[in-house]
């Protein structure tokens, strides 16, 4: 990948207009969670937000998958159910997630429970759209996600961004170990997974990445990026690494390796989803 000027797409403003979207109050497993949606034909794929919520960049992200053909679901599990979430740190928010049965965010080796509820939303999904099968994105705190995911057979492509769970144990995964094995299984019969993140990002080490190839072998592809790739008014500007590789570290302009990031995952994404045979 080759990178042109470094300014090229660094601060475009973006709408928090998501008109495109449509909200839907999904109720599975006991629990009603917002749902925005959009696109109407293709297969299914699933994007779990970052620890802002929803937000302009994570909305321009599932466009650029929409308009590829699929039909994008974005759950949200914490924030406002629109585009006005703004992508700076919260200390509430941190906390809340600390605090909440939903999530397992310090523990290594232990899935998080609300992941049983993002598989019955792929079990959905597969059941309304066209395709073999369900493409699962996490990013950040959810990163992870996509990975207990694939614990359902409808899974057939998990991409984690950035996987920054658990956050006191670099190395380890946010899933417990019987539904790592099966997931390992399940890349003995054809399930990929694909993993992103910045070369020095603090809060998704290389040991994670590590830790995924030993786990998963050739089965796993993990890209990541220079530094030198991420967007100057992203994670930069606040004196830190990059970090979100699909929205707010992403230079969206010609030969930027962020945005061929994304080229590269709707490649894979096609690749899995166009499939006759389901990774079981």
């Amino acid at each position: 990948m080759q990178a042109g000027s470094p300014q090229q797409g660094a601060r475009m403003e973006l709408a928090s207009d998501i008109a495109d979207f449509t909200r839907r109050d999904l109720c599975l497993l006991g629990k009603t969670k917002p749902v925005l949606l959009t696109g109407t034909t293709g297969p299914a794929v699933i994007v779990v937000h970052e620890i802002y919520g929803f937000t302009p960049t994570l909305a321009r992200f599932c466009r650029w998958v929409r308009d590829a053909g699929f039909r994008v679901y974005a759950p949200i599990l914490f924030g406002e159910p629109d585009a006005g979430n703004a992508e700076t740190p919260s200390v509430t928010r941190i906390l809340s997630l600390c605090i909440s049965r939903e999530f397992t965010i310090l523990r290594a080796n232990k899935s998080s429970p609300v992941t049983d509820w993002l598989r019955a939303l792929a079990r959905l999904a597969h059941d309304e759209c066209d395709g073999p099968g369900v493409g699962a994105i996490g990013m950040c705190v959810t990163g992870g996600f996509a990975l207990s995911m694939a614990l359902d057979p409808v899974v057939l492509a998990s991409v984690l961004a950035q996987p920054g769970l658990p956050a006191l144990s670099p190395a380890a995964l946010d899933i417990a170990p019987a539904d790592l094995a099966r997931v390992q299984e399940r890349t003995r019969h054809g399930l990929e997974v694909r993993g992103y993140r910045f070369e020095g990002d603090t809060l998704c080490q290389a040991s994670r990445f590590a830790t995924l190839r030993t786990a998963f072998g050739a089965a796993f592809a993990g890209t990541e990026l220079p530094d030198s790739a991420g967007n100057p008014a992203g994670m930069k500007a606040r004196g830190k690494p990059p970090h979100s590789v699909f929205t707010g570290d992403l230079i969206d302009g010609p030969g930027q390796p962020t945005r061929a990031a994304v080229d590269e995952v709707i490649a894979f994404l096609r690749q899995a989803l166009q499939r006759t045979d389901s990774a079981a």
